[in-house]
């Protein structure tokens, strides 16, 4: 995006990677019309709907903003089915979100446990696959969100986030998130035997309590701090994260 467009790792981070809606990003409000309109609702009617037997396709879509609303955010199925307010089952849910994962548009990141069975039952984290979807539903501009850190932050780690699933395809690496009690390391990246927690703090506070305990209870190979005092995170954004493997 930098190389064909000029785009800086602001505007990355808050318009995405789609290059079809590239030359609208000086227009807001038709750059968000486009990428909803050619981008999720294709998506969705086209590469899920009419390929897949889908049921309930409005709760497919409410499970998709609501992934979007909280993406970053950990959720259990049960929780999602309270936030929707429809009578779908878990095991539905889990299987749209799948298929929302498959077509490129939302992720549900699994916990990481070093059991593979465990983990499999974990209450997923929400990652869209590209900030734009994000952006594209919220109501603000990137000149409003850029001066709220808070907020601001939390489209910094969906950046990174998708950066890092986008990447697990090609590099074989798989992405999960950890938490025990109050400590949480915000993505785990695993290939064979090798281990690394990552943690984004894109804000000033930078409390490392959770990379702490990761260490001690899982002992990674590397631990790395993504922001003001580690790898800031726009350089993160134009590297292979599977450098940070080796």
């Amino acid at each position: 995006m930098d190389l064909a467009f000029g785009v800086t790792t602001e505007q990355y981070v808050w318009f995405g990677g789609y290059p079809g809606a590239a030359y609208l990003m000086q227009d807001e409000e038709r750059w968000k019309k486009y990428v909803h309109d050619a981008l999720i609702e294709t998506s969705i009617s086209k590469d899920i709907l009419m390929l897949t037997r889908v049921d309930k396709p409005a709760l497919l879509r409410k499970l998709f903003e609501l992934g979007c609303l909280y993406c970053g955010q950990i959720l259990s199925f049960t929780k999602m089915i309270g936030q929707l307010q429809d009578s779908g089952n878990t095991t539905t849910l889990a299987h749209y979100l799948n298929l929302l994962n498959t077509a490129g548009l939302l992720a549900g990141i699994e916990k990481y446990t070093g059991e593979e069975l465990r983990k499999r039952s974990s209450s997923p984290k929400f990652q869209v696959h590209n900030t734009a979807l994000i952006t594209a539903l919220h109501s603000e501009s990137l000149e409003t969100v850029s001066q709220k850190p808070e907020v601001w932050g939390r489209w910094v780690e969906a950046a990174i986030g998708s950066h890092l699933i986008n990447h697990q395809l090609s590099e074989g690496y798989t992405v999960t998130y950890w938490r025990h009690r109050d400590d949480e390391i915000d993505f785990v990246v695993q290939k064979k035997d090798k281990i690394i927690g990552l943690e984004v703090k894109s804000g000033t506070t930078q409390k490392n309590s959770g990379m702490e305990a990761f260490k001690r209870e899982h002992h990674p190979d590397k631990l790395f701090l993504i922001g003001n005092s580690g790898i800031p995170w726009q350089d993160f954004l134009k590297i292979n994260p599977a450098e940070l493997l080796d």
